[in-house]
């Protein structure tokens, strides 16, 4: 097959041509976005300025919030947000999460260290949510389970050296008890 260098050109034309429609039309749409977020505080309504005051407030509240629990320490990234639009056309956060590790430790003691990074991050917060005190409580279960868990441990061990040195006590005492009758049936002629 022969393709020529105006097939080529003819081919590359028809392309860029359509990248650069594309471009346009983002381009256009760039342009109407910045149109609206551009909207001055002159064109807002009264009810508009109040709406835009609260976004912001909300927006201020929301993220301190969700930085408050990345601060305390269980934090498995950044926070998540949801937004809301507001009439000035630019984005508010009303709502937000971050994510928690929230798992038990291959020991009581690290389980309990886990809990209490849990519990510190869910109560970060100066207003902790309903989901943050749920979140506070379930790991503050998982800690007192960790904590009655090293509490047998620690009961078993000491129970176990009690028994070992009971039993260590009986056979000693056994054993001189069958010295004392050896020793006696010895002596006693036949």
């Amino acid at each position: 097959m022969n393709i020529s260098s105006s097939t080529l050109y003819s081919t590359s034309t028809s392309y860029q041509a359509s990248f650069t429609q594309k471009e346009k039309e983002q381009e256009e749409q760039t342009q109407e976005e910045s149109a609206l977020q551009k909207k001055s505080e002159n064109e807002l309504s009264a009810d508009e300025k109040r709406l835009v005051l609260d976004l912001q407030s909300r927006d201020t509240e929301v993220r301190a919030h969700e930085a408050a629990h990345q601060s305390g320490g269980a934090a498995t990234g950044g926070a998540s947000y949801t937004y809301q639009k507001g009439p000035d056309g630019r984005m508010y956060a009303i709502g937000g999460e971050v994510s928690i590790s929230y798992k038990s430790g291959s020991t009581p003691q690290e389980t309990i260290a886990n809990a209490d990074a849990v519990i510190a991050a869910a109560l970060a917060p100066a207003n902790p949510s309903g989901q943050d005190l749920a979140v506070a409580s379930s790991a503050n279960m998982m800690k007192i389970k960790a904590q009655q868990q090293l509490a047998q441990e620690v009961q078993e061990k000491l129970t176990g050296k009690e028994t070992y040195k009971n039993e260590a006590d009986k056979d000693n005492t056994s054993k001189d008890e069958k010295s004392e009758d050896e020793s006696k049936g010895l002596d006693i002629p036949a």
